[in-house]
């Protein structure tokens, strides 16, 4: 299995180093939830790492051999563990059922079909327990970021380039990267909060919230969407005594 991140998993890190508002988000849900929790995309660790040093075990996916490469370092650094496992998104290689599944930092924008997202949606419903959330983000860029950043090399972190080729037709972003640590090339998908609303109904989920940041700002036609779904049923309770 390949993957456009291996040939940036060291340089990952420091061109992500300035996204840090959504890890609090996450902690707080993984907290809430108790775990364990499985993360879709775990990437680098940069929101699994700081879950499992609160004592949360995670199961992390990644179709990146490099990237869990780079993840399993910076747990080692940090004295924490993760069950770190190589798959591809829309089939985790998971058969332990959770509390909540998430999938940070736009991950699901790398499926380019509503079959591909149903898949993905519904592999996240199963693993779920009755009760359990699903929680991600994604993105439908605004017409000014589109007009400020289309087919320019900008610099995102200091010797990190960025060019982003937006076709609105077809809703996609082609988006480079390129460093001393290596470069490459992926490409994003999007859709309107409309249509990721109606495919999580479609696949099972009860909606309980759409925010427009991580600070739990309801959604307002802002870019970025937060989601949190729920899978219909009664929590299992674990009797007192028992276990």
């Amino acid at each position: 299995m390949s993957s456009p991140y291996d040939t940036i998993a060291e340089l990952y890190d420091p061109w992500s180093a300035s996204v840090v508002e959504d890890v609090a988000f996450y902690l707080e849900e993984a907290r809430r939830s108790g775990g364990p929790v499985v993360e879709l995309g775990v990437g680098t660790g940069r929101i699994a790492v700081p879950i499992a040093a609160d004592g949360i075990e995670v199961i992390g996916v990644d179709s990146s051999c490099g990237m869990l490469d780079v993840c399993a370092r910076r747990a080692a650094l940090a004295g924490v563990e993760l069950d770190l496992r190589v798959g591809d998104l829309r089939d985790p290689p998971v058969a332990e059922r959770v509390p909540l599944v998430i999938c940070p930092f736009r991950s699901l924008l790398h499926m380019h079909t509503d079959d591909d997202r149903r898949r993905v949606l519904t592999a996240a419903h199963t693993l779920l327990l009755p009760g359990g959330r699903f929680v991600f983000d994604v993105f439908t860029p605004d017409d000014k970021d589109i007009e400020q950043t289309h087919d320019r090399w900008l610099e995102r972190e200091p010797g990190i380039f960025e060019h982003a080729v937006w076709d609105e037709g077809a809703r996609t972003l082609t988006l480079s990267v390129r460093g001393r640590e290596g470069e490459t090339t992926m490409a994003l998908a999007w859709l309107s909060p409309e249509e990721w609303r109606a495919l999580l109904e479609e696949t099972g989920f009860e909606i309980q919230a759409c925010y427009g940041w991580f600070d739990r700002t309801p959604y307002a036609s802002q870019e970025d969407t937060i989601w949190i779904a729920r899978r219909p049923g009664r929590p299992h309770l674990t009797p007192c005594g028992a276990g």
